[in-house]
């Protein structure tokens, strides 16, 4: 007899432990598989730590809609949980003529997403305001913010616990199986001892690993299952005094928003991320991650930051971290939405994939979570 459970979340990062909160509220018996010894140690804790508007995505996107509505719920959610967190504002910076007609189709694909507080202003106004700033005009974006990601994940994980959950860690989900009345998952702990749990419900949320994981469920149709790529970002700290009182954000270029600045919660500023696609299709279930900065992708930060910050001292930037990001293109290809898969999609009964959760996965944590239970629901 396979012992069971309601709901079982593969993945303790920021939207597994935002999904385990929504069921073991609503009244589920969940259960989360973390395979590591800690909550969030994967994209959740290696990113910016910025609380997004929800500018950039495509109308009608799932990023758009869950990052707009997802950004309220968030800043509601920390104003009561007591969750650290700033709304400091960004500065969305052109440094030609060219990128100061970008601005214009920023704005208007931002209105059409529901950011309706975002404003052009002169680079006079920017660079009154941001002395150390070069610019040639700027958007202004008053609702964006920064967020102690480790404090919101603490967070969700005592709203969980507190209504039954159980996290377990050092728990690989290896494998799975449909039944008649639910899915099985075999577990790994880290003794090598593996053991079969049964749910009714089944939600991967296992981020950089959700698509190898899915193929080793038998009964789902591998076909369903989308490619995965990985793009490492690399970050580098900035010695010495922060020179801007908010973020500060190039015009994007192509698929990613560009080497722009953040500050933490602490006043340490810090530039990234870079783009490093790794080579090929992941396939492997946890795979290995090198997460090492490599000193002398420095020298790109320096051409890159120097474009709107052009006093930054030589010899001032560090290697800081980097982050892994799951993305469902390829390199070079156009940006891809979230991809959220219920039974509708694929035709297992309570069985729920979350894939290319990556930025803003961490906003959109709380809408997110919703969805997915309204996909149960439904």
């Amino acid at each position: 007899m396979i012992d069971r459970v309601d709901s079982i979340v593969i993945g303790a990062g920021v939207v597994g432990l935002a999904i385990a909160r929504q069921l073991a509220m609503a009244g589920d018996e969940v259960i989360v598989l973390e395979a590591a010894d800690i909550i969030g140690s994967g994209t959740s804790s290696r990113n910016s730590e910025v609380i997004h508007a929800g500018i950039y995505y495509a109308k009608d996107s799932l990023k758009a809609r869950f990052c707009v509505s997802g950004k309220a719920k968030l800043y509601e959610y920390c104003a009561a949980h007591g969750v650290d967190h700033r709304n400091c504002g960004k500065l969305i910076v052109a440094t030609s003529a060219e990128e100061l007609e970008i601005l214009d189709g920023i704005k208007t694909k931002a209105a059409a997403n529901g950011v309706d507080d975002l404003y052009e202003i002169s680079a006079e106004e920017a660079m009154a305001q941001e002395p150390a700033l070069s610019c040639t005009g700027a958007l202004v974006s008053p609702s964006t913010g920064i967020i102690d990601s480790h404090g919101l994940m603490l967070a969700y994980q005592g709203d969980a616990e507190d209504h039954g959950a159980v996290i377990a860690f050092n728990s690989r989900a290896i494998g799975g199986r449909v039944l008649a009345d639910g899915i099985a998952i075999r577990v790994a702990d880290g003794a090598g001892s593996e053991m079969e749990l049964a749910c009714t419900r089944l939600i991967n949320a296992a981020g950089l690993y959700a698509q190898p994981l899915a193929r080793t469920i038998d009964g789902l149709d591998p076909a369903t299952v989308p490619s995965l790529y990985y793009c490492k970002g690399n970050y580098f700290s900035l010695a010495g005094k922060q020179p801007f009182s908010q973020l500060i954000y190039p015009v994007p270029a192509s698929a990613s928003l560009g080497v722009h600045l953040t500050v933490d919660l602490g006043g340490q500023a810090r530039f990234g991320p870079d783009q490093q696609w790794l080579d090929g299709e992941v396939e492997d279930l946890y795979q290995p991650i090198d997460y090492v900065v490599e000193p002398n992708r420095g020298a790109v930060f320096y051409e890159a930051v120097r474009r709107y910050y052009p006093a930054l001292p030589d010899d001032s930037l560090q290697p800081a971290y980097s982050g892994m990001r799951p993305k469902l293109q390829r390199p070079g290809g156009g940006v891809e939405d979230f991809l959220i898969q219920g039974p509708n999609s694929h035709g297992v009964a309570g069985l729920i994939n979350l894939y290319g959760i990556e930025s803003p996965g961490l906003t959109s944590s709380l809408a997110i979570a919703e969805h997915v239970g309204a996909l149960l629901a439904g």
